[in-house]
């Protein structure tokens, strides 16, 4: 049998410019409304007086920061190294650590990035609408108090709204995003006008002179980072829109504009402004102020919904390659494959993110906790990215591990720096991203051992067949289906079946669904067919990580591989097990087996999750131990 054969997706029928105007709109709103706390921070952990030296050190940090972590690292390097199409973390794991061969260390290390990503994705919104929001204490300063229940509100309604799809205010995400870009753009030259002598910055010796003469100036890292949590969001978003597009945003606006707002408040810093409050809106004239702080609250929103999207689409990822256990995955929209609702994700985010607006109440207090958990992802991904440029780019020993140590220093400097915010609320993503990573690794494993159970009792299809013969099994009407995970022997569901009712159907279809560690599989190796005896078949469905499995389409597709079956007239038949602790001290230790049974039973139905009709479906439930 020929293996399989990978295709991207086709092309997209939209031009390249309404592509980049998708790209404005879902990929760049975290690191796009950075420039609302960034600064701000920064100036705050340095301490010490904000001279010349210091302001346009800080400003230097910053725009090589830029260049070298997002234009250099991420849109050069890692947008040339895809998964079928698909970035992030989870594809390059899937395609150095199971594609190209089994290598668990790699997929342990893109496992826990993956966790952290969810651990810092609950901060994003809080931090994002907070800062925002607070442009309303120069507005108007007795409302200080109302900011903290505005945001908790904002965010309620956000992640309320999840469940109807957001579709249909999508299209407006890339005009507003282009305006918000336009308007931080125009404040920050404003800013420059006032003291042009910041441009002064784009000089890398005044961040290598602040580093090495200022006292604490490492620690500052921590919050210079923060211009940059979004830029790993560039890359697990390119298979929604393709490597052109997004480089073509960020080279042509996103960067320019985050350059100017940076430079622009660092100007207004050296002017002698006063910053004691948010250092963004002073740049604004007073009669705008009040428009731009709706602008920066609904592009915080926009930038919120990216984040929100992004960890429904990295659990179904998780989900299709069996890392989480099923949960129900609504798919929000037709036309859009990134439009999905997962409701168990969305409630834990709301709790969690509203959480930790209400215990930290401004955003200078969030950003303590801010950002540790992408700096680790990001230095894991550097990891795997000089593995990616051996295996995938063909480039030489040295050529790759000059550039992947540029990419590992710079991120493990950040990644040290950050580690200062742990005591200080740093340990919440962690926390988080270590309770994800349990529950993904324990789901797998209990998973495996679920699978050598029933592999351990698995008869040969061979023998499976003769004894049907030699015992004289009635074959009544009808068409059966047999959804099993082994890829060889006879499904135990069946051999229970006909143990107990001592037949079986005219026409038989054993059906194993196999997730590839590819995003999509396209072409006549999607579907294969085995004709094992006469009205006998195995049909073996390949499907990619970002597919959803429809069995009663991959039964009628057979059809046309000699799958002589009745459509009209078929039975799936899906095993249910039920974890039981074993014997002894064999197996599992008892809280793990216990964490998995609960998630086995609480996870979404089998049957739903293939979409079987439910009238056509039995289900025979079996106890293993673990």
């Amino acid at each position: 049998m020929n293996g399989p054969r990978y295709h991207d997706r086709p092309a997209p029928s939209a031009n390249l410019q309404t592509m980049v105007l998708g790209a404005l709109g879902i990929v760049f709103g975290d690191i796009g409304t950075s420039p609302l706390y960034t600064l701000k921070t920064v100036l705050t952990l340095s301490g010490g007086g904000l001279d010349q030296t210091v302001v346009l050190g800080i400003l230097s940090l910053l725009f090589w920061t830029l260049i070298l972590t997002t234009s250099i690292k991420y849109v050069t390097v890692a947008m040339r190294i895809d998964n079928d199409g698909e970035g992030g973390i989870l594809a390059l794991m899937s395609l150095l650590g199971v594609k190209q061969r089994r290598r668990p260390v790699i997929v342990a290390v893109g496992l826990f990035g993956a966790a952290l990503i969810y651990g810092d994705g609950a901060i994003t919104p809080a931090i994002s609408v907070l800062s925002a929001l607070e442009g309303l204490n120069i507005v108007w300063p007795s409302l200080s108090s109302y900011v903290p229940p505005i945001c908790i509100l904002i965010l309620f309604m956000l992640f309320m709204v999840q469940s109807q799809g957001t579709a249909r205010i999508g299209k407006l995400f890339g005009p507003i995003m282009t305006t918000w870009f336009l308007a931080i753009a125009l404040l920050g030259l404003r800013g420059i006008l006032m003291r042009p002598s910041v441009l002064w910055a784009i000089n890398p010796l005044y961040a290598f002179r602040y580093l090495v003469s200022s006292p604490g100036a490492f620690l500052v890292l921590g919050g210079v980072f923060l211009c940059v949590t979004g830029a790993e969001a560039l890359y697990a978003d390119m298979g929604h829109l393709g490597a052109r597009p997004i480089r073509m945003a960020w080279s042509g606006l996103v960067f320019p504009a985050l350059i100017l707002s940076y430079a622009g408040q660092a100007a207004l810093v050296l002017s002698g402004t006063n910053i004691s409050d948010n250092i963004f809106f002073r740049l604004c004239p007073e009669p705008l102020l009040l428009p731009m702080v709706l602008l920066a609250t609904v592009a915080t929103i926009i930038a919120s919904q990216s984040i929100i999207t992004g960890a429904f689409s990295m659990t179904r990822q998780a989900i299709q390659l069996g890392w989480m256990p099923r949960m129900k995955i609504v798919q929000t929209s037709e036309q859009g494959f990134g439009q999905i609702y997962v409701g168990p994700v969305n409630w834990i985010l709301m709790t969690v993110t509203i959480s930790l607006a209400v215990w930290f109440g401004k955003s200078d207090n969030l950003a303590a906790a801010y950002g540790i958990a992408v700096s680790a992802t990001m230095l894991m991904t550097s990891i795997l990215l000089f593995i990616a440029m051996r295996d995938i780019l063909r480039w030489p020993l040295v050529g790759a591990g000059a550039v992947s140590l540029v990419f590992c220093t710079i991120d493990a400097a950040f990644f040290v720096a950050n580690l200062q915010k742990v005591t200080e609320g740093g340990y919440v993503p962690l926390v988080l991203a270590v309770a994800v990573y349990c529950v993904m690794l324990i789901w797998h494993l209990g998973s495996e051992a679920v699978m050598a159970r029933i592999q351990d009792s698995a008869v040969p299809i061979a023998e499976f067949v003769r004894r049907i013969k030699e015992h004289g099994i009635a074959r009544v009407p009808g068409s059966a289906v047999f959804l099993t995970r082994t890829v060889r022997d006879a499904p135990p569901v069946m051999v229970w079946h006909v143990k107990h009712n001592r037949a079986l159907h005219d026409k038989v279809i054993i059906l194993t669904v196999v997730t590839e560690s590819v995003p999509r599989i396209r072409g006549p190796s999607r579907l294969s067919v085995q004709e094992i005896s006469p009205g006998f078949w195995r049909l073996m469905a390949r499907i990619g990580f970002m597919e959803r499995p429809n069995v009663p389409l991959l039964v009628s597709q057979s059809k046309s591989l000699g799958c002589d079956v009745d459509l009209s007239d078929v039975t799936y038949y899906v095993g249910h097990e039920t974890i039981v602790p074993r014997k002894g001290h064999e197996g599992f230790p008892r809280f793990v087996e216990g964490i998995y049974a609960a998630m086995q039973r609480n996870c979404a139905q089998l049957t739903d999750y293939l979409r079987l009709p439910p009238d056509q479906v039995v289900e025979i439930g079996r106890e293993i131990a673990i």
